[in-house]
């Protein structure tokens, strides 16, 4: 691809009338991890403000479960499983969805893991090298390849906006969670702030969500105990909801947040207040 100009600045003003219409019809989303409890209501935030949305999750039988639910709804979505772990399986999916639903203007660089070892995050002197290098490629490195695959048409389109999903877990100390997690939700706040700068001459914004403890069904693998002791010190006493996740992550990929670029916010309710 050719080396692109900046923009002229009257291209970078608002447009005359003020606030730009709510809407995302004729745009395309990706969605990484999208299968998840927190994935699939960004997804049909997205879909309901109009969309059309890839989806891409490694569990093949959820994936393809929830792309059937929401294309017999009447909702342009396709679903491609990959293991984005690795570069060239990522660009796979990317050509797939950009075939079937055409480039993303909008990708969400959802897609988590946050290994246990019978219920309980391993210390350092614990931890398998295996089991990080994992969670650093699923965690950070998938969120460079699909923003790599993605920016070159955001670029040629003036147009583009990415969200990372980290945690409050990258913002401060959180013993629910291990060393290698904290990492790359920290790492995804840097990246975000990079590409921000690097991107917004373009017309893209990056940002990123932080949730704090949300209530998805991967919580139920973690003792009551533990999510009630987090309710006890979250300012509004209970837990998020993945709607709620959904709604900041719809704000952000839309032309209401047209200059808002490299922030990070979190949807946590004021637990950790970070």
């Amino acid at each position: 691809m050719p080396p692109l100009s900046a923009p002229p600045p009257e291209a970078l003003q608002p447009s005359p009338g003020g606030r730009a219409a709510p809407g995302l019809a004729g745009k395309t989303a990706i969605v990484t991890g999208a299968a998840g409890g927190i994935g699939a209501a960004i997804v049909q935030a997205l879909l309901d403000d109009g969309a059309k949305v890839g989806l891409i999750d490694r569990d093949v039988q959820a994936g393809a479960a929830l792309a059937a639910r929401l294309a017999g709804a009447g909702h342009g979505v396709h679903f491609v499983q990959a293991d984005i772990q690795d570069f060239a399986a990522c660009t796979a999916a990317y050509d797939t969805l950009a075939q079937a639903l055409g480039n993303a203007d909008i990708l969400i660089n959802n897609a988590g893991i946050s290994p246990k070892t019978g219920g309980r995050a391993l210390k350092v002197w614990e931890m398998p090298p295996q089991e990080w290098d994992m969670v650093m490629r699923v965690n950070l490195n998938a969120a460079f390849y699909l923003t790599r695959l993605a920016t070159p048409h955001m670029m040629a389109r003036r147009w583009g906006r990415i969200v990372n999903m980290s945690s409050v877990a990258g913002k401060a100390y959180c013993d629910i969670v291990a060393a290698h997690y904290a990492a790359t939700k920290a790492g995804l706040i840097g990246l975000t702030r990079h590409w921000a700068g690097e991107l917004g001459e373009y017309g893209i914004t990056v940002n990123a969500l932080a949730p704090g403890r949300i209530g998805t069904p991967l919580l139920k693998t973690v003792p009551q105990e533990v999510n009630d002791a987090v309710t006890r010190v979250t300012a509004m006493r209970r837990l998020g909801t993945p709607e709620e996740v959904a709604d900041a992550c719809l704000f952000l990929a839309s032309d209401q947040a047209r200059f808002i670029t490299g922030q990070t916010i979190d949807i946590a309710g004021g637990w950790l207040m970070t």
